[in-house]
């Protein structure tokens, strides 16, 4: 049963991060939350919910790297007059 208990909470805390944009350094507060959702779940007697599916390769995937900016154009300087 805790260990059950301890899977519920791992797997939302885990659904809470990724809400939150997966930031670092949230973890105790993601769990903390977790623990109170599942708490709540059980007393009001609903059932678990289920775990989440996990996205094949799309969650793995890397960003693409920003596109460079293009240069500008390069402007010609006005030429100087020749000194006689």
């Amino acid at each position: 049963m805790a260990d059950d208990r301890q899977e519920r909470i791992r797997n939302r805390a885990h659904q809470i991060w990724l809400q939150e944009g997966q930031p670092a350094g949230q973890h105790d507060r993601h769990w903390h939350q977790a623990a109170a959702d599942v708490d709540q779940q059980d007393a009001a007697g609903k059932p678990a919910a289920k775990k989440p599916v996990k996205k094949a390769a799309v969650a793995a995937k890397p960003k693409a790297a920003p596109k460079e900016a293009k240069a500008a154009p390069k402007t010609s300087k006005p030429k100087k007059a020749a000194a006689k």
